[in-house]
């Protein structure tokens, strides 16, 4: 169990992982902020993990939208003052995306807006929050499918899913991850990026072999590292992954 004065942002938590990300740290005792684009999806989620027992609110975030993004962090800290914890969930798939040949730049440009650029910006928004807190955790989810060393291997299932701005995208996460670890290192702050899986959730159109739950477990772990927690990794529900 961790401290309920701990603070929790949850990025894209009104459905699939995200939700479960948000009800797992809740179960273990911290206060979750539910960020969600769409209010009214935002608000029902909230509700219904408030309805479990949970301490879970409501916040609207577009991670794309950077009035959003500042209002969202001008609340949290009118509230509550810090951020110990802050996930970064919030993702697309655009459907216009395919091989290098094939895709669609605009979907490109989509999938990189929402699951880089949008995470960056968040991150940025939220670190003087996450410095006030005694040890700030920044988990970023990411996939295999970001890892260029799986993406070059013609052995592995990975390279046999060319989606060439999906897996750009979490390869700038990833790249985004390495660098503020480095930035932060000496400060507290923890920043990992997380693969939960090919969890079954709308952005796999229902087609994953792990549910939500299962999938939120990984990034929930290192959301709630010890203070002698490792920084600068990247990490699956087998262990750690190769850049």
């Amino acid at each position: 169990m961790i401290s309920p004065a701990r603070i929790a942002l949850v990025t894209g938590a009104n459905k699939g992982i995200g939700r479960e990300i948000a009800r797992q740290i809740a179960q273990a005792g911290a206060t979750v902020i539910a960020g969600a684009r769409n209010p009214e999806r935002g608000a029902s989620a909230a509700r219904e993990l408030a309805a479990e027992g949970l301490d879970v609110s409501f916040l609207q975030l577009d991670t794309t939208d950077e009035s959003s993004v500042a209002a969202a962090a001008a609340a949290i800290s009118a509230e509550h003052g810090h951020l110990d914890i802050l996930v970064n969930n919030a993702g697309l798939a655009d459907r216009g995306d395919g091989p290098p040949s094939l895709a669609s730049p605009a979907a490109v440009r989509a999938d990189l807006e929402t699951n880089f650029v949008g995470t960056l910006a968040v991150t940025q928004a939220m670190l003087p929050l996450l410095r006030k807190a005694s040890a700030g955790r920044i988990v970023n989810l990411s996939s295999a499918l970001g890892s260029l060393a799986l993406n070059s291997d013609p052995t592995s299932p990975f390279s046999a899913a060319p989606a060439i701005g999906y897996n750009a995208s979490k390869a700038a996460l990833n790249l985004l991850t390495i660098q503020l670890a480095a930035e932060l290192r000496g400060t507290g702050i923890a920043v990992n990026s997380v693969s939960p899986g090919f969890v079954r959730t709308d952005l796999t159109g229902g087609s994953g072999a792990v549910t939500p739950s299962e999938g939120a477990a990984v990034p929930v772990r290192y959301a709630l590292l010890d203070d002698d927690a490792v920084t600068g990794g990247f990490f699956g529900p087998s262990g750690e992954l190769p850049w």
